[in-house]
């Protein structure tokens, strides 16, 4: 890939060893999509999420700024930031969560201080004071196993594109669609034990997918469970949401997040709409959102609450 002075702009369409070379370091910054040198819709959904993670305008175009804030980010280089910070290190001169990427132990600032605030805000515990110590890296590694991340105690770019999402929804192009809305007696209720009924005016599809996620709504999350073998100790976001459809007949293996994006139809079902991008994937089901996000508060995967869908790709089953 040519110099940050003088960055080929990719975009929608391009393809080649720059893209390819554009989608690894995507991946390394922790933004999931695939090295396959197309720039189609999933690589312009990932640069978006990179781009929000960074403060940057989401255009979905790999610019010259866009390409320098992503080589640094990986390289661990300091890179002067949206807010004209600069920064990799423990230095404390920066002003929006984004200008340092990753941001990890030992680092300090007003950007450390609004990640906290976040984690706190998506119900981690975590003390708000600027300081990247051990409290905030097992807050982080907390908040990373309940939203489906790698595990590391480390924020990057994914980390960050992703509890931006979670705390501040927005607007974002690339989705734009809510769950259909249903009438009063075709939506799911929950019962005192976390587990899902399903309404008698639903489609025994949608009765079936209920009664697989009612069987692991239990179940604990496990970076990987569920892939590879249906019966398992724990299940993370995609081997969930495939093991329910599995159990309605709709799908033969299990499939991950970022392979939900090109699943079933287009935009949101009557009673199945799923969420997917690289690095999560999530359901509503009969109006009950089916979702590993949550499963440590709530102790089922079944809530009753919605989340935003901001970065999410829109499908649902042909049919439903």
């Amino acid at each position: 890939m040519p110099s940050a002075a003088g960055a080929q702009t990719l975009s929608n369409g391009a393809h080649g060893a720059a893209v390819k070379e554009l989608q690894r370091e995507l991946k390394a910054a922790g933004i999931s999509v695939a090295a396959d040198g197309q720039y189609g819709p999933a690589t312009v959904t990932a640069v978006k999420r990179f781009q929000r993670a960074a403060n940057l305008r989401m255009t979905g175009v790999a610019d010259d700024g866009t390409q320098r804030r992503l080589r640094h980010s990986v390289g661990g280089k300091s890179i002067r930031g949206s807010s004209g910070a600069f920064g990799y290190g423990s230095s404390t001169r920066s002003s929006h969560l984004g200008d340092r990427i990753p941001l990890r132990e030992g680092m300090s600032g007003h950007d450390v201080k609004i990640l906290q605030d976040f984690l706190r805000r998506d119900r981690i515990h975590t003390s708000v004071d600027g300081q990247f110590g051990t409290g905030t890296q097992r807050s982080v590694r907390a908040w990373e196993r309940s939203n489906d991340r790698t595990v590391d105690g480390v924020v990057d770019a994914g980390d960050i594109a992703t509890l931006r999402q979670e705390v501040e929804g927005g607007d974002d192009p690339t989705v734009a669609t809510q769950p259909t809305r249903l009438a009063p007696g075709d939506r799911a209720q929950i019962d005192g034990s976390g587990l899902a009924i399903a309404p008698a005016s639903a489609p025994q599809q949608v009765k079936d997918i209920i009664a697989a996620g009612n069987a692991i709504a239990h179940k604990p999350y496990r970076y990987g469970g569920g892939h590879g073998r249906w019966d398992d100790s724990g299940y993370d976001c995609s081997g969930s949401v495939s093991y329910a459809l599995h159990g309605a007949g709709l799908l033969n293996t299990q499939l991950t997040s970022g392979q939900f994006e090109s699943w079933g139809a287009a935009g949101a079902g009557q009673w199945v709409t799923i969420y997917a991008n690289g690095g999560h994937v999530y359901m509503y089901v009969a109006g009950l959102r089916f979702d590993t996000s949550g499963l440590s508060a709530d102790g089922t995967r079944w809530h009753t609450d919605t989340r935003s869908s901001s970065g999410y790709v829109v499908r649902h089953p042909d049919g439903l």
